[in-house]
């Protein structure tokens, strides 16, 4: 049985929050270059990052609680047995 492999390539976007001893995780559809662009334009505006993951659920965050932004391509999940 194989599985689909999607398109499109995920990224994995880790972002920490001021006074929070806990950080968000969002696997978004959106470019590293997209996502650095959402990123340079809240923090410059002082407006609310907002980010929309692959289920279509948005999350905002605002800029002043923004302590740190980490985002990368997001890793294959495999399922089933493979041989190395």
């Amino acid at each position: 049985m194989a599985t689909k492999k999607s398109d499109t390539q995920n990224t994995d976007v880790r972002i920490g929050i001021s006074d929070s001893a806990t950080d968000l995780r969002i696997e978004t559809s959106l470019s590293a270059d997209q996502v650095l662009t959402l990123v340079q334009e809240a923090l410059k505006n002082d407006a609310p990052l907002v980010i929309t993951d692959t289920k279509n659920q948005s999350t905002l965050i605002p800029a002043k609680k923004i302590a740190f932004v980490e985002f990368g391509s997001a890793p294959e999940r495999r399922v089933g047995f493979t041989t190395l």
